[in-house]
């Protein structure tokens, strides 16, 4: 069930998204594998870096002050994973400052 989730959400990725994974994807940041749509535990990540439990997500507006989110990020802390969110227009206006925070996080874990 999850997959067949995960696969709809990867044929509906926002510009946003499909603008991460362009970066993300075969390893072209610095050879680190990424996965979309990623399920863990009950929830999908939209982006994620398993070998360095590194979770992505690109988000849209309506997300702002979701408590939905917030148990997510919890549950997936809890789990051992670092959370980064970015705004879509972020990923869009300024895709380079998101992957060079993308880049530091990962050097650092």
């Amino acid at each position: 069930m999850p997959n067949e989730k995960a696969r709809k959400l990867r044929q509906q990725a926002t510009d946003a998204e499909r603008r991460m994974w362009s970066a993300l994807r075969d390893r072209r940041l610095a050879k680190y594998k990424f996965r979309r749509q990623h399920p863990i535990g009950p929830y999908i990540a939209d982006f994620a870096c398993t070998q360095f439990a590194l979770v992505v997500e690109v988000d849209g507006g309506q997300h702002a002050d979701s408590t939905a989110d917030s148990r997510r990020t919890t549950f997936l802390q809890r789990q051992g994973w670092l959370v980064l969110r970015f705004w879509n227009n972020d990923v869009l206006s300024n895709t380079h400052g998101v992957i060079e925070t993308i880049l530091r996080a990962l050097t650092t874990r």
